[in-house]
């Protein structure tokens, strides 16, 4: 019993990833300073201000960027690739994330009807990037290769198959874009 308590206390401080499942380790993010101690230690990059709140899962930290002030709030869910070679996720500064978004860099294979999925491995990952300013709503699904453009927001609930321009609005499943984000100011 001793023995299997120590083996999951060191992989949770050894292991590429920050989450509940990892409880020697994920109680640090109820404290801010010590969670920002782990996030530096775990992440590529934990950009200033930044903060995990617990409840977030992230696989394959070191393939994961986050920017200032950037706040994965509880239900978020980082899968970047641990592969050779994988992919990973970038999060720039300022981004607004709401509960439960999740980013995914690989998907199943599916392209055999004769072999059962599970055992069909996975594609190539690919790189996702949300850009600076950005605002990803609840319960948002990012998928391979998407990449949403600066000060965009993406509506609660979509599914990103594909990229989404800089300044505008997309809902939806799958995502698209409903409007231009354009000021209202009145130049005189």
């Amino acid at each position: 019993m001793l023995r299997a308590l120590y083996r999951k206390i060191r992989f949770d401080k050894q292991s590429d990833r920050i989450g509940p499942d990892c409880p020697f380790t994920h109680w640090r993010l109820y404290f801010k300073s010590k969670g920002e101690k782990l996030c530096r230690s775990k992440f590529k990059k934990f950009g200033e201000g930044a903060d995990i709140r617990p409840g977030v899962y992230a696989i394959s930290c070191s393939r994961i960027e986050i920017g200032a002030r950037v706040v994965l709030r509880p239900g978020t869910m980082l899968f970047a690739d641990s592969r050779p070679g994988g992919k990973g996720i970038i999060i720039e500064d300022d981004v607004l994330i709401g509960s439960g978004v999740h980013f995914y860099t690989v998907n199943h294979k599916f392209d055999n009807p004769d072999v059962p999925i599970y055992m069909q491995g996975h594609y190539d990952s690919r790189e996702i990037i949300v850009k600076k300013g950005a605002w990803i709503g609840a319960n948002t699904i990012l998928l391979p290769g998407v990449v949403i453009g600066e000060n965009s927001v993406v509506g609660a609930g979509a599914v990103v198959t594909k990229s989404i321009p800089a300044g505008v609005v997309a809902v939806g499943n799958p995502a698209r874009v409903i409007k231009k984000i354009e000021s209202d100011r009145n130049e005189d």
